[in-house]
C-alpha cells in the first residue's frame, strides 16, 4: 500500500485529487483565484532556463543562493549555476549516465560544495565553482527532503524512515538509525535542522526525533500526532514539515496532528495547538507562519500558540510553503500564482502570476531580490521596488 500511495505522490498533482488504498475518493474543488488590486509589481531582473523543470511531478528541489551564485536543478539532472546579478550561466552539468538521476533532494550549498539527493537513492556531492561531481553514494531509499550539512557531515533522511549521515568529503557513511514507516504514508520527508551538536527531523509515524549529531544516538523521540480515524488516510501522521528553530524552541507540526512548540532544553513540549500540515512553516520574530493541509494560511503566536489570523481564500490551490519576502508573507500555487499578504492581518497585498505551469516550491531571497522557478524549469530574479 504504501507504494501505492507513494506513486500517486509522483504522478502529476495538479488534479487536486486524493485517492486512497481502499477505493476511498474525495473530490478537493480548488478555490478561484482571489481578486487582488496590488499596491506593487515586483520587476523582473532576468530569466533563465533550468532543463525541464519538475514537470508535474512531486518535488520540492529548491534552488539555493549561496557563493554569490544561484543554484538550481531540474528532476531530470540537469544543475545549472547562475550569476545572481545578470542571470548568465556560469556553468552547467548533466547528471544523467544510464539511467534516470529525477534528482528530488533540494540542493544544499556548504564545505564548497552542492550536496543533491535523489528518487533513486543516491546522494550527491558537486563542486561549486565547476559543477564536477565529486563523489556519489547509495543510500537506503529516496532522498526527497533537502539534505543537511553540519559540523563535516551531510545528513540525509529518506523515505524508508532511515536517517544517515555521511562525510561531507568523502561520502563514507559516518552513522545511521532508523525509526518504523508505516504502511500508508504522504509523499515527502522532513528535512532535518540542527543546533549545538543535535540533529532534530521528522518521521513518518508521528514523532519528532532528537539524536547527537556526532553519532546518531538517539536523544528523544516526542509524539506530534497520533494515528485516529476510521479511514486510512484519516490515520496519517507523517511529519513531513520540516523543524524550526527559533531561540530556545523547536517548532514542528504534523499531518492530522499538531503544531508543537518544544523548550529545546528540557525536551518538553512549551505549547501544543491543533492543525494539520504537511508543509514547510517560516517562524519570523514573535509570528509563525503556517499552510495547512487545506491552505489555509495561518498565523499563530509563537510565544503562546495563539491564533492571530486566517486566511482561507486559497484553499486547496497547492501552495508552497510561506516566506517572508520585503516585509510581506509570500506563497506560490499551483497556478503559478505569488500571492502577497500582510504579516498582521493576513489580508492581501498584491498578486502576479508568474508562469501557467505552476509553482511547485516557495521563491528564495537574494541580497535584493528574490529568485522563483517554475515547474517548467523557468527561472527569474525579481525585485519590490
Amino acid at each position: 500500500m504504501r507504494k501505492g500511495w507513494k506513486r500517486i505522490g509522483a504522478v502529476a498533482v495538479l488534479g487536486s485529487l486524493l485517492i486512497g488504498c481502499a477505493g476511498e475518493e474525495d473530490s478537493i474543488q480548488m478555490a478561484p483565484v482571489p481578486q487582488v488590486v496590488s499596491e506593487f509589481t515586483p520587476t523582473n531582473v532576468w530569466s533563465a532556463q533550468v532543463g525541464d523543470g519538475v514537470d508535474g511531478y512531486f518535488s520540492k528541489l529548491t534552488p539555493v543562493y549561496a557563493y554569490d551564485k544561484v543554484f538550481a536543478a531540474d528532476r531530470n539532472g540537469v544543475v545549472k549555476a547562475l550569476d545572481v546579478e545578470t542571470g548568465k550561466t556560469l556553468w552547467e552539468v548533466d547528471l544523467e549516465d544510464d539511467k534516470p538521476v529525477l534528482l528530488s533532494g533540494g540542493i544544499t550549498a556548504s564545505y564548497g560544495k552542492l550536496y543533491i539527493g535523489t528518487e533513486t537513492g543516491e546522494l550527491i556531492a558537486l563542486n561549486e565553482e565547476t559543477g564536477e561531481t565529486e563523489w556519489k553514494t547509495d543510500v537506503n531509499g529516496e532522498v526527497l527532503a533537502k539534505p543537511l550539512a553540519d559540523e563535516g557531515l551531510v545528513v540525509v533522511n529518506t523515505g524508508r524512515g532511515e536517517l544517515s549521515a555521511y562525510d561531507a568529503e568523502t561520502g563514507e557513511q559516518r552513522w545511521k538509525n532508523a525509526s518504523d514507516v508505516p504502511n500508508l504514508t504522504l509523499r515527502g520527508d522532513s528535512s532535518p535542522v540542527s543546533i549545538s551538536g543535535g540533529v532534530f527531523w521528522g518521521m513518518a509515524n508521528g514523532r519528532l526525533g532528537a539524536a547527537f549529531l556526532e553519532n546518531g544516538n538517539i536523544i528523544w523521540q516526542q509524539p506530534i500526532a497520533s494515528p485516529k480515524g476510521a479511514t486510512e488516510i484519516d490515520r496519517l501522521v507523517d511529519v513531513d514539515a520540516s523543524p524550526v528553530i527559533s531561540g530556545s524552541l523547536l517548532y514542528a507540526v504534523g499531518y492530522n496532528g499538531q503544531l508543537v512548540a518544544i523548550d529545546l532544553r528540557s525536551g518538553r513540549p512549551a505549547w501544543k495547538r491543533t492543525y494539520s500540515s504537511s508543509t514547510d512553516f517560516l517562524v519570523a520574530g514573535s509570528y509563525l507562519f503556517l499552510v495547512t493541509d487545506k491552505d489555509h494560511v495561518v498565523a499563530v503566536d509563537a510565544r503562546s500558540g495563539t491564533e492571530l489570523w486566517q486566511n482561507r481564500d486559497l484553499e486547496y490551490r497547492q501552495l508552497t510553503a510561506p516566506v517572508a519576502i520585503s516585509g510581506y508573507v509570500v506563497v506560490g500555487d499551483a497556478e503559478g500564482y505569488l500571492h502577497w499578504l500582510d504579516p498582521t492581518s493576513g489580508e492581501f497585498v498584491a498578486q502576479q502570476q508568474i508562469d501557467d505551469s505552476g509553482i511547485a516550491v516557495a521563491p528564495v531571497k537574494v541580497d535584493d531580490g528574490y529568485v522563483v522557478i517554475a515547474r517548467d524549469g523557468t527561472i527569474a530574479k525579481k525585485q519590490t521596488l
